[in-house]
């Protein structure tokens, strides 16, 4: 785990109101690994940390996805470029990838793609065959970005792939499914694929496991902190019903 202060190098809009904030921070780059997150710190700006699903790390850069929709991630989508924020990371447990899967379907909605392209580029290396799959609201709200062998698009109106949810477009016979957005979505992956992957969402302070705000409810009866033993999880140990549904952090919707 390193922090660095990171300069902002580029910026893109990759749907309707979703951008992609390129961080020059070497360190966290060259360690992070599918799934894991950072937590971005404005100086000055909110009190806490904001976590962020690693979208791409490549070249010493640290890519994050987000979409403005408070004051901490309204303030992150208007920092001039050359602007330095404190970067946290890498933090978390990430994906555990299956060789002899030999397919692999990349399951998400909305802002739930940020931890797939990371994803995506590490199944493709060890020879799997990649599925993207990714719903939205409309084909506006689509990522305009993707990764794999094949992609499966849905939507809410139709506007484009299938109508319908993510779930309705995944392809029959994956080998490993992984998955991340609404936590109303995971659980029906896990309904459905209960050996699945999720990167779920939570509420997160500190990211090393310190403040226990994030606490994530096991089927085991036990608690979890998602930024430690998290925050990718085997669909079916969670207890759904008990986390939030509308959460807006970068690690899903």
């Amino acid at each position: 785990m390193f922090e660095l202060e990171a300069p902002l190098i580029a910026r893109r809009e990759v749907a309707s109101g979703m951008w992609v904030l390129a961080f020059r921070a070497p360190e966290v780059a060259a360690a992070a690994r599918a799934g894991q997150f950072v937590n971005i710190l404005l100086r000055p700006g909110p009190l806490l940390r904001r976590p962020f699903s690693v979208y791409r790390a490549e070249a010493e850069l640290v890519e994050v996805l987000l979409k403005p929709v408070g004051a901490g991630t309204a303030e992150l989508a208007a920092l001039a470029l050359g602007d330095s924020v404190s970067v946290l990371g890498p933090l978390g447990s990430g994906f555990q990838l299956d060789q002899a899967a030999g397919s692999i379907a990349l399951v998400s909605g909305g802002l739930g793609v940020a931890p797939m392209p990371l994803a995506a580029r590490a199944a493709a290396e060890l020879g799997l065959k990649v599925h993207w799959v990714h719903g939205a609201r409309t084909a506006a709200h689509l990522c305009s970005e993707w990764e794999g062998s094949q992609v499966h698009w849905a939507t809410d109106d139709g506007s484009r792939g299938l109508r319908g949810s993510a779930l309705a477009a995944i392809p029959e016979g994956m080998g490993q499914v992984l998955a991340c957005g609404p936590n109303r979505m995971l659980a029906s992956v896990a309904a459905r694929f209960p050996l699945a992957q999720v990167a779920i969402e939570t509420y997160m302070g500190c990211g090393t496991g310190v403040c226990l705000g994030c606490a994530v409810p096991r089927t085991s009866g036990v608690y979890d902190r998602a930024c430690k033993e998290g925050p990718v999880y085997q669909a079916s140990s969670i207890r759904w019903a008990e986390l939030p549904q509308h959460l807006h952090y970068g690690l899903g919707p």
